[in-house]
């Protein structure tokens, strides 16, 4: 079965730009090569999630911030996405594809300072992740892979919505307990950190 000739306008979906198709693959049986760069392309995304989440733990757990459960629950959370990240190359490689290594982006947390816009940047990047998920969902469907659809939706976006409510759930608390921008949080942060030890 030939993919479609239509013309894909990219809206958010991280594309794999030296993408190498695995065309002569055995394995390889109606997976459109869209739909493998695009795999290609998140899974990259899901390891620099990763590799933020596990820079915001290494923020907590410095002697000026010391907030231990904080940076535990971020490390844990950075355990998860690594591990989507290599089901996702798992998938890929069952389905025949390849993956391109690349170069994994500076995580970009040098200014965070306190929970709450450590808070904020983990609910901006699970949201920007869940609109991925669902792009490439929907990419899948387009192409007339069911398959990978439905791997996307049952391994990769379910479990993100409770994860989205938690986080929301943690900055509205913070918020209402006084937690700040800067590095006057105080007893705000603390309660959050108590708090962190019943999620």
């Amino acid at each position: 079965m030939s993919e479609p000739r239509v013309k894909r306008i990219k809206k958010c979906l991280p594309l794999c730009k030296t993408h190498i198709s695995s065309a002569g693959s055995l394995a390889r049986q109606n997976f459109p090569t869209v739909v493998e760069e695009s795999l290609c392309g998140v899974s990259t995304l899901l390891m620099e999630v990763s590799y933020r989440l596990e820079a915001l733990a290494k923020i907590f757990e410095q002697s000026d911030l010391a907030l231990p459960r904080v940076s535990a629950y971020f490390h844990q959370e950075s355990v998860k996405e690594l591990e989507r990240a290599e089901a996702m190359l798992q998938y890929l490689s069952q389905r025949g594809g390849k993956y391109c290594s690349k170069n994994i982006q500076r995580p970009g947390t040098e200014e965070v300072c306190a929970v709450l816009p450590a808070l904020e940047i983990m609910l901006n990047q699970w949201k920007e992740e869940m609109s991925i998920m669902l792009e490439l969902n929907q990419l899948a469907h387009e192409y007339g892979d069911p398959h990978t659809a439905s791997v996307i939706k049952s391994q990769f976006i379910q479990p993100l919505v409770p994860k989205v409510k938690l986080v929301g759930d943690l900055l509205t608390s913070a918020r209402r307990v006084g937690c700040t921008s800067d590095s006057t949080g105080g007893y705000g942060e603390y309660l959050i950190d108590r708090l962190q030890e019943t999620a």
